[in-house]
């Protein structure tokens, strides 16, 4: 991991911003698969199962409630606890943000919003280098906080563990395939998976590709790339700093991790700590090589600069400096804030946008699974008092039916 400053620091940091997942390549390869599930539904979906997800030849697609029930009972007690503590953190997390109906009223004419939960969903739990049962919660909980009436979960080769994690939130649909293939299942439907909505949840570079080419036929959440995580401090803990930095690198070898400080002497610090926590975890240690770095900034001003400029999925920062950040998937704030907090039991969702989609878009969460349909109701009155800007708008673009359509109810009132 290097030490950059000045310029060199500057045209780094414009390249990170540059970033974007490197998808072209496969786009060939995964539109095969995709319009083959299409096409050829369980028939198609139950080969590229069998061929990659180790799905063995008779081996049911969907997971029963009675086999994910007894993986819950076989849990170790610990572990349960934990998952339990972890899914009321979340589930009140989304309660609090679950957005609500409004109507205001002025002059005759009433307008407001009714939230609908979507009818379906689809989510989509890694199961590749990793068991990522998190994920599970952090997709199906705020689907259930919504109201979703149909959550369907597929992962591959799903572990003991995920099948447990399902079982304790009353998950009914579970699917044994993952990659495009279980992206193409959600998205067109086959004769045992029946289409969704909507389409949540990270994935591998295949699962992205899926995902983007169903985009026009199936609602998405967005397009996740490697996990992100940059901590910005002027005078933190060196082994905290180091410490979140290396978490996050473990997660995939395409990782991105940067500390962004003023201090010379803390980035030597966090540097010689970060070699240390990474030595013993090989991914850590690849990520922090191929895309790890430190950046000494000429300011303060400059530091938060380039922390916006990069957009992060998960940055920490101290309290004096949330106000000023713009960009970023998730803030961790203060020393005690790991970043690993967020990724399993402090509430908030860890389905994050990464290569700089935190410009446009926060993590994933319980609006995700809503529609907000707006509503609006005229009295006559009402009508007539927004009649003349209605009818002078509506001739001015050259659509008189328009017009007719507000005077005919003017002069019938």
């Amino acid at each position: 991991m290097r030490i950059v400053s000045g310029r060199e620091a500057d045209a780094l940091v414009e390249r990170l911003a540059a970033r974007g997942a490197q998808l072209s390549g496969l786009e060939a390869r995964v539109r095969r698969i995709v319009d083959g599930v299409r096409r050829g539904k369980d028939r198609s979906l139950r080969r590229y199962a069998e061929r990659w997800d180790g799905l063995a030849a008779k081996q049911s697609l969907r997971v029963s409630e009675e086999e994910m029930a007894a993986a819950w009972r076989m849990l170790a007690p610990s572990l349960c606890k934990s998952l339990r503590q972890a899914a009321r953190n979340i589930r009140r997390f989304c309660e609090w943000q679950k957005p609500g109906n409004w109507m205001r009223t002025r002059g005759g004419i009433a307008v407001g919003e009714l939230v609908r939960p979507l009818e379906s969903v689809g989510c989509y739990v890694p199961s590749g280098r990793y068991p990522l049962i998190s994920t599970l919660l952090m997709t199906v909980i705020p689907a259930q906080v919504a109201g979703v009436k149909s959550i369907r979960v597929v992962s591959p080769k799903p572990s003991a563990e995920v099948l447990a994690a399902a079982a304790m939130l009353g998950v009914r649909e579970f699917y044994r395939v993952g990659g495009a293939q279980a992206i193409a299942a959600l998205a067109y439907g086959t004769e045992s998976i029946p289409r969704v909505d909507k389409i949540v949840g990270p994935g591998n570079a295949y699962v992205t590709v899926a995902k983007k080419l169903v985009s026009f036929d199936c609602a998405i959440d967005f397009l996740a790339g490697p996990t992100e995580a940059v901590v910005l401090s002027d005078s933190g803990v060196p082994e905290f700093i180091a410490a979140d930095l290396v978490a996050q690198a473990e997660h995939d070898p395409e990782a991105l991790a940067v500390f962004i400080t003023t201090s010379r002497e803390l980035s030597r610090l966090v540097r010689v700590s970060m070699m240390q926590f990474a030595k013993e975890n090989t991914t850590a240690h690849v990520s922090l090589r191929a895309r790890g770095a430190i950046l000494v900034a000429a300011s303060r001003d400059q530091a938060r600069k380039w922390a916006n400029r990069l957009a992060p999925e998960h940055i920490t920062v101290a309290e004096e400096d949330l106000p000023l950040i713009q960009n970023a998937g998730s803030i961790f704030v203060g020393d005690y804030s790991a970043q690993a907090a967020g990724d399993y039991a402090s509430g908030p969702n860890h389905v994050l946008p990464t290569s700089g989609q935190a410009r446009f878009r926060g993590g994933l969460s319980v609006a995700d699974f809503v529609k907000v349909i707006a509503v609006q109701r005229l009295s006559a009155k009402g009508l007539r008092r927004i009649a003349p800007a209605i009818e002078c708008l509506a001739e001015a673009e050259g659509l008189p039916a328009h017009a007719h359509s507000v005077r005919v109810r003017c002069e019938h009132a």
